[in-house]
């Protein structure tokens, strides 16, 4: 064997071998780092922080998740008849309970109660169990930022903002009100999008499928997915996104048709407990004093779909090939608008109802600082100044409204006073601190 080959076999010298990748947990770092964070964070503010703050002892707990890991407890002991009975209110698909199902598995090798907080019980020990779960589980839309970060070619320094700003934004959703499935949701459905970006479409027919059945909030978002792909290969898609749901929810139909009928299509939600808006007035109204949103919702798909029409238009090259970076950009933007719209028609809104526009409208700003640090900015006044307590029809809702506008502008337009041309260091080297990034550098768009 010569020495050149040999060299070429053991990766030495200038003839060596092509490095070898970084293995998937050293690429996944921050994302790691963030959701270390956030569990921290998270924990110590709902045993220790939040009620000490308030002055009381009882812990303070996203109560939201005992309905749905009751449900859990229920289809772990075979009883999936009652999914949609009291008291687990839940309204979404299946999946948001089956991604549970370990949780309960655990809480019931350990004989801990599933009784929720009270007087009588301040300090649910289930929640040592349950909060760090919850938080872990909600943390796979930070790898999946992450992971699309990593595909533009953005720096440790963009993709360290980019996973401190989604953990920020991800604390309403999972620790303040205790839904991991929306977390869940949103980022199978940025998995599903970097595939189609990569032109594998079976791929992201099955993520989006399993987004769609733990959460159908990202219904909003596909039809400006599915203008990305070739018109011959849509049917397919559609029907792979859509038999996951399908499944799930004929199962459970066929345990109980009439709650889970009841609770699928009326989507029942509480203007005295959230955020009535303008559009409640024109809601079907149901007994106990709620509302129903799912007519509303129908109306927001509709828009849903003009929009996915209205962009798709200059995607054409896209459906043939990988797409570029500004493909990719453009897609993320345009999903997170559409995810808006949910916010725009609901008649009753919580304040996580803002979240999965504000995470995908983050992934879409990391390219330049001159979009990540204003959408950044913007993004964490609206999760924290969505938590008020207001009830009016407009005093809460349109306050929250032109913040996510804001958020999704400096999110898609760059600020012009950050707009910087590349320079040169004294080495002789390019580099880029604003408008284009440095990936404009490896794409060869500047000489040395």
């Amino acid at each position: 064997m010569t020495v050149v080959r040999k060299l070429a076999v053991f990766g030495t010298g200038a003839a060596g071998a092509a490095p070898r990748p970084a293995p998937r947990l050293a690429r996944r770092v921050l994302p790691l780092l963030a959701t270390a964070g956030l569990l921290l964070i998270g924990m110590c503010s709902t045993i220790w922080w939040g009620p000490a703050m308030i002055g009381k002892t009882a812990w303070s707990l996203p109560l939201d998740l005992w309905g749905t890991m009751e449900a859990a407890h229920r289809l772990l002991h075979l009883h999936p008849g009652g999914l949609y009975t009291q008291p687990t209110n839940l309204i979404t698909l299946p999946g948001a309970v089956v991604i549970l199902l370990p949780l309960v598995a655990v809480i019931d090798a350990t004989g801990l109660s599933l009784a929720l907080q009270s007087a009588a019980n301040p300090q649910p020990a289930v929640w040592l169990l349950a909060g760090p779960y919850m938080i872990a589980l909600s943390a796979v839309v930070l790898f999946a930022a992450d992971a699309i970060a990593e595909h533009l070619g953005l720096d440790r320094r963009r993709r360290a903002a980019l996973a401190t700003a989604e953990a920020v934004a991800l604390w309403s959703v999972s620790v303040r009100w205790g839904h991991p499935e929306d977390a869940v949701s949103v980022g199978l459905f940025l998995y599903a999008i970097l595939a189609l970006a990569r032109s594998k479409h079976r791929r992201a027919a099955w993520l989006a499928g399993a987004a769609i059945a733990i959460q159908p909030l990202v219904l909003l978002a596909v039809p400006v997915a599915a203008m990305t792909i070739p018109p011959r290969r849509v049917p397919g898609f559609l029907i792979r996104a859509a038999a996951p749901a399908a499944v799930v929810l004929a199962a459970a139909a066929a345990a109980n048709w009439s709650a889970t009928y009841a609770a699928v299509t009326s989507q029942p939600n509480s203007p005295t407990i959230n955020h009535p808006t303008p559009w409640e007035s024109l809601a079907p109204h149901l007994s106990g004093g709620v509302v129903a949103a799912g007519p509303a919702r129908i109306l927001a798909i509709l828009v849903a779909c003009g929009c996915g029409a209205v962009a798709g238009r200059r995607w054409h090259a896209a459906r043939t090939a990988d797409w570029d970076h500004e493909t990719l950009i453009e897609v993320l933007w345009w999903s997170a608008l559409t995810l808006a719209l949910r916010c725009a028609f609901e008649p009753v809104v919580a304040a996580y109802y803002l979240w999965p526009a504000i995470a995908v409208a983050l992934v879409a700003a990391a390219r330049t600082w001159s979009r990540l640090i204003p959408a950044a900015l913007a993004a964490t006044a609206l999760t924290f100044t969505s938590q008020i307590a207001w009830h009016g029809a407009w005093t809460w809702w349109a306050p929250m409204m032109v913040l996510l506008a804001l958020t999704l502008a400096v999110a898609r337009f760059p600020l012009p006073w950050h707009r910087r041309s590349p320079r040169k260091r004294s080495t002789g080297r390019w580099y880029f601190d604003g408008g284009e990034g440095d990936e404009a550098k490896r794409a060869g768009r500047y000489g040395a």
